[in-house]
């Protein structure tokens, strides 16, 4: 640890992370601080090119809700988000990103993104939210406004970081290392912004062996969102709603478009389509089986109780989709053929944009879409706040879209900011607030950022750090080195050792705890109150043994340090599971000693972790759609 020199930087506005919701808020929050005199930060782990979700890109925008067009309403928005969500949702946050996304999604175009558009130039729908782009650039085109807006002085790249930095209950700034160079950094800030996204390999993935990475959500982000508002004492939310998205199976690659665009089924080996012979199963989870669309993990459980009844495997009938929309063609040949030909190319760049490596496993299989039905399959849990899970930090909503019920419970001074003050969370670092994706996590990333510089402003007082407790974070943060370097020649392997454990080797071991007994692939994601239980007796060595992480240089460090924040994340969830005495959502999850929805859960369930305990609480749903 002598050799590493510790770098202070200080700052108005601290933005940790550096995808679509930091640079959201780095555009955002550039605009407001030159105004007021105040300077912005932003450090990511990687490089904001290609870092967070949209890395590889994306195939379609997944929110876009018309606002100005006449095509939806926010009423419309909410409504979806509600249903999807089994009831479960922060319809304050929610409208507010709605109306503002479409915002976000003009200026990407403003920016260069290729957005579809038909022969009288109106965006070309996936299906009622989403827009179909071309966008293996996305990312790049985003981060490169947040870069000019920020710019390149103000952004450090590389640098992981760990730990919040408190003074009491006050957050101060955050503390981190390069992964590149000996350098421990200590951001010190009267704002911190945390947009370090969601949580992948948390759960055993069905990839093995040298698809072990592989993984629907980018693999690298672990937790650290919730790591880092845990640790500073900010209460959470939805800590149960993982999400399991269905997906072609191996590569991961994504079912959107072809049912939403291509308007393509799912069958199983017997070519019975699950959604129409399992309907039935629709009214056990009324109101929300009886919506349309049908929730996401209620598809999931159909398709599950099929995989379950032995009618494996499942498959996407592409062949059916590309030739039913070719026939509308069949009586002109050449249009056929032409047609036949179109849809084949837009069947490959749809992964392309987004999943290459599901391009690279079909060519490898010799799969024509237009000949022969693909593989699909429910993968491993993920932790994410943008997508169809919910998991995040409790935020204040807006204070113009509070009613009378809603404005004790869900507002407190800034938008976006969570209940510790000055720390401000936005996409998969702010819970209840489902279906923002890749725009609206932009969006609410100009949100939090934009409140987050009246805040500064708000309190001007220069944030105050102990030095001390510096000091005992840079030597905790970095003892896995030392830890190394002291033990290494006791072993003839260096991953099999009796003073410390490797990071990978710390992994399983999590992955294999969260499998087992919190609802993972190899229980069909069934769990209970005895399974949950001893899965935390588990947890509960397994915390013991992240002590005696070791890492041999700086990559492996950061390797030890998310596989912690990725235990943080497990903890919260099996502990939010358990308070939850019920099953909503079925697909996702299911307990199979409290196996449907109870009235009385129709509620948030929260937790907040602070001075070395857990306290869980109940906190009401409260509508705001007739307000509007």
């Amino acid at each position: 640890m002598a050799d590493f020199q510790t770098k202070e930087v200080s700052t108005d506005l601290l933005i940790i992370g550096g995808g679509m919701a930091a640079c959201g808020a780095a555009v955002e929050a550039a605009y407001w601080a030159k105004k007021n005199g105040l300077k912005v930060t932003l450090v990511d782990k990687a490089a904001m090119d290609r870092s967070g979700a949209v890395a590889m890109g994306l195939s379609a925008i997944n929110q876009y809700v018309g606002l100005k067009d006449g095509e939806n309403t926010l009423k419309d928005y909410l409504n979806y988000v509600r249903n999807d969500l089994m009831g479960i949702t922060r319809e304050d946050v929610v409208a507010n990103i709605a109306r503002h996304v479409d915002g976000s999604v003009h200026l990407f175009e403003k920016w260069g993104l290729p957005i579809w558009t038909d022969d009288e130039g109106k965006y070309v729908h996936e299906g009622r939210w989403q827009l179909m782009i071309n966008g293996e650039s996305y990312k790049v085109i985003v981060a490169e406004a947040a870069k000019n807006a920020l710019g390149t002085d103000n952004i450090y790249e590389r640098v992981f970081i760990v730990d919040p930095l408190m003074n009491g209950d006050k957050c101060v700034g955050a503390v981190g290392f390069s992964v590149r160079e000996n350098i421990f950094y200590v951001f010190k800030a009267k704002a911190v912004m945390v947009a370090m996204g969601g949580a992948v390999h948390v759960f055993k993935p069905r990839s093995s062996g040298e698809g072990l990475g592989r993984a629907w959500y980018p693999p690298w982000n672990s937790g650290s969102s919730a790591y880092f508002t845990l640790k500073a004492g900010c209460e959470m939310t939805c800590q149960e709603v993982r999400f399991i998205p269905v997906r072609f199976k191996d590569a991961y690659g994504p079912v959107g478009a072809w049912f939403l665009l291509f308007k393509s089924r799912a069958t199983n080996g017997l070519d019975e389509n699950y959604m129409q012979t399992r309907a039935g199963e629709l009214e056990n989870w009324a109101p929300y089986g009886k919506v349309k669309p049908v929730p996401a993990n209620l598809r999931n459980w159909l398709m599950l109780l099929d995989v379950m009844d032995g009618k494996g495997p499942i498959y996407m009938r592409t062949e059916e989709a590309i030739q039913n929309i070719a026939n509308e063609f069949k009586d002109d040949p050449k249009a056929f053929k032409k047609k036949m030909k179109e849809l084949e190319s837009e069947a490959w760049e749809d992964f392309l944009d987004m999943t290459i490596s599901q391009a690279i496993l079909w060519a490898g299989m010799n799969v024509a879409p237009e000949e022969s039905k693909s593989e699909i399959a429910a993968a491993e849990p993920y932790f994410i706040g943008s997508h169809s899970g919910a998991s995040g930090a409790w935020v204040s909503g807006p204070e113009d879209l509070q009613t009378a019920e809603t404005k004790d419970e869900y507002f407190w001074g800034y938008a976006n900011m969570c209940t510790v003050p000055g720390i401000f969370a936005a996409g998969d670092a702010s819970g209840a607030s489902s279906h923002k994706f890749s725009s609206g996590s932009h969006a609410e990333g100009r949100i939090a950022a934009k409140a987050a510089i009246a805040y500064c402003v708000d309190n001007p007082a220069e944030p105050k750090v102990d030095y001390a407790v510096v000091e005992e974070l840079k030597t905790r943060i970095l003892a896995p080195l030392d830890l190394f370097e002291k033990n290494k020649g006791y072993s003839s392997d260096n991953n099999i050792h009796p003073e410390y454990i490797r990071p990978k080797m710390f992994m399983f071991r999590l992955q294999k705890i969260m499998d087992e007994y919190a609802g993972g692939v190899s229980s069909q994601f069934k769990t209970s109150k005895p399974l949950i239980e001893r899965g935390m007796f588990l947890m509960d060595f397994l915390r013991e043994d992240a002590e005696k992480l070791a890492a041999e240089d700086l990559h492996e460090l950061m390797r030890c340090w998310e596989n912690t924040h990725r235990m943080w994340q497990a903890e919260a969830h099996m502990r939010t599971i358990l308070f939850r005495e019920e099953t909503r959502w079925p697909g996702y999850y299911f307990r199979t000693d409290t196996p449907g929805m109870n009235a009385d859960w129709l509620a948030f369930a929260n937790c907040t972790w602070k001075n070395g305990e857990w306290e869980m609480k109940k906190r009401p749903v409260k509508y705001i759609h007739e307000s509007i």
